[in-house]
């Protein structure tokens, strides 16, 4: 296939490394200047304006930042082919294509990443064994469409899950996006304390990795997605109160240890087995969604056929 990647940072970067490695023709564009050359000196394809980039190709996978994109949905006026993107959040980007009558589109997310950014930390591999998200509406998605990209998704190695927009900024607010905001307010306690930094160790590390994320990024991530956020965060400060409270009890070990046990094993038991494996053939949007809501996935895409991993509890058949 030919197909353009728009915005070449780290997932975008690593986007059309991947698919460049799966044998695709990719032609890239960065609105750095600096990137794209990055980008062609590294033996890529890059144009200098979105309209030059989409010219002639079947798929737009948009890679930018979530404030850009009004902008870049404006560029592909008359464009026919299928467009996707990788933002962390769905519901406003999918409102966003609404808006600027994009004919064919398929909401995107790899829940892939390190801490660093840009083309330079682009890496072909960072897909593999990744979840991503591609979002299934009921009543406004072309599953030929959604198909071919799932068939694109998996050929990269990752395991594609079908679910809503609005399924997925829930949780992704949950898991995603304020475990961002809890490694942020982690990070300040290094901050201007010589002897915190000397003795943070094991956990200080583990728990603020995400907190190196570029700060734009991280906060256009969280106020895009800022009602479920919100919601999310309310609640971890409810569970926060309450240790506060156990802490302050006569015996605040004892006190402590239902909570504590109970959080270890959530933790324990993830990430969850990976279940059974199956087929369906001609699937249908209730179908996907069954299966992403489950915390099922495709694995490959065949002539009409999925091949799926299915929880040990699903009940619906094949």
């Amino acid at each position: 296939m030919r197909i353009a990647v728009i915005g070449l940072g780290l997932i975008g970067g690593s986007l059309l490394r991947a698919l460049a490695a799966a044998g695709h023709e990719v032609i890239g564009f960065d609105a750095d200047p600096d990137t794209r050359e990055l980008a062609r000196a590294a033996g890529f394809e890059v144009r200098d304006s979105v309209a030059a980039a989409v010219g002639g190709t079947s798929v737009a996978a948009l890679a930018v930042p979530l404030t850009v994109l009004p902008e870049v949905f404006g560029e592909l006026a008359g464009y026919d082919g299928l467009v996707t993107d990788v933002t962390s959040v769905k519901g406003p980007v999918r409102v966003l294509a609404e808006e600027h009558g994009v004919r064919r589109f398929v909401g995107g997310h790899p829940m892939a990443g390190t801490e660093a950014s840009g083309f330079a930390a682009a890496d072909a591999g960072l897909f593999d064994g990744c979840v991503w998200v591609l979002c299934v509406e009921p009543h406004g998605t072309d599953l030929g469409d959604w198909l071919a990209l799932a068939g694109l998704c998996t050929a990269m190695g990752a395991r594609v899950l079908p679910i809503t927009a609005v399924e997925h900024d829930n949780a992704v607010a949950s898991i995603s996006h304020v475990p961002h905001l809890l490694a942020a307010a982690l990070a300040w306690k290094v901050s201007g304390s010589p002897l915190n930094a000397a003795l943070a160790a094991g956990s200080f590390r583990d728990g603020t990795r995400v907190a190196a994320t570029r700060a734009e990024l991280t906060a256009a991530m969280c106020g895009g997605n800022a009602n479920e956020v919100l919601r999310e965060l309310t609640h971890v400060i409810s569970d926060l109160e309450r240790l506060r409270d156990e802490l302050e009890q006569d015996d605040p070990v004892r006190a402590l240890v239902p909570y504590l046990r109970g959080a270890g094993r959530a933790r324990r038991a993830w990430p969850p087995a990976p279940g059974v494996p199956g087929r369906l053939a001609r699937p249908s949007a209730r179908q996907l969604l069954e299966l992403g809501r489950t915390g099922g996935w495709v694995t490959s895409v065949g002539d009409g056929e999925l091949r799926v991993m299915r929880p040990e509890t699903d009940r619906y058949g094949s």
